[in-house]
């Protein structure tokens, strides 16, 4: 076991940083002792600690825990790259939400975080043609999380949505690397048609409160989406947008607002 453990601190800095955050909280919070040990403690890399908590987390009367532990220990074990965009989705919320002071926080406590892991493994039964226990994961995500994206989307690394309150992302979305978004975003269709007809998120891209982001259209890298917007057009790289229908008001600012996370129009933009 000691090997064992040596083995993951020299290679996995975030897992160790996790382990050491939850000792430390076994010592301020004596009386959350099982929750430290079940979901963190317990386990010998990050992988294993996420597949257990989906499993605790989306388990019902229609699909139990062992079931849910079996197919994520099997995605985490068949697909490295899962485990590498969980660990970018963690930084990513580290590093840009100001409530989290603590890796272990989005692991234990943050739906958003919480969502997207499940949502990647909704999406790599989907690509191994398993649909239909894909479709299960995403409804269990949305019953339990509030957040429903299709398992045919496709989400990049660095992820973070902040709140995670009634996110929609459709069927045909793409979203690219290092984005960040906040409650109750859609990328979402214009009406019935089918195909090809959900919108491209660039690269470092960052989507305000509330705004909506309809039809097979592309949004550049490094824009900005103010809160509330309706977003029906092409929108070019480096950009802010704003309104009901948005348009652009202004340059993005920086090089990275989905980093940055300066949502005030006028400043920086």
């Amino acid at each position: 076991m000691a090997e064992t453990r040596a083995k993951v601190a020299s290679v996995d800095p975030v897992w160790t940083r996790i382990r050491e955050e939850a000792r430390q909280a076994l010592l301020d919070e004596p009386l959350l002792g099982g929750l430290m040990h079940s979901n963190l403690l317990h386990h010998a890399t990050l992988e294993r600690a996420l597949a257990y908590r989906f499993s605790l987390k989306l388990a019902s009367g229609e699909v139990g825990e062992q079931i849910l532990r079996e197919i994520a220990d099997e995605a985490y074990g068949s697909d490295p790259d899962l485990g590498q965009a969980a660990r970018a989705d963690l930084v990513a919320v580290f590093d840009r939400d100001p409530a989290c002071h603590r890796l272990l926080q989005p692991v234990l406590f943050f739906k958003g975080y919480q969502a997207i892991q499940a949502y990647r493994i909704g999406h790599w039964l989907w690509t191994q043609g398993r649909r239909d226990m894909a479709y299960l994961i995403q409804m269990r995500v949305s019953e339990v999380f509030g957040v429903d994206i299709h398992p045919a989307a496709r989400l990049g690394r660095g992820i973070m949505i902040d709140h995670a309150h009634s996110i929609v992302i459709g069927e045909t979305a793409v979203v690219g690397d290092n984005v960040s978004m906040l409650h109750s975003v859609t990328l979402g269709g214009t009406g019935k048609e089918d195909g090809d007809r959900h919108p491209k998120i660039g690269n470092g891209v960052m989507i305000g409160a509330g705004a909506k982001v309809l039809g097979n259209i592309k949004v550049g890298d490094n824009s900005r989406i103010a809160a509330g917007s309706v977003v029906l057009h092409e929108v070019p790289c480096c950009k802010t947008v704003a309104g009901v229908p948005a348009r652009i008001v202004g340059d993005a600012g920086c090089d990275q607002p989905s980093v940055k996370m300066d949502q005030i129009i006028g400043q920086g933009g």
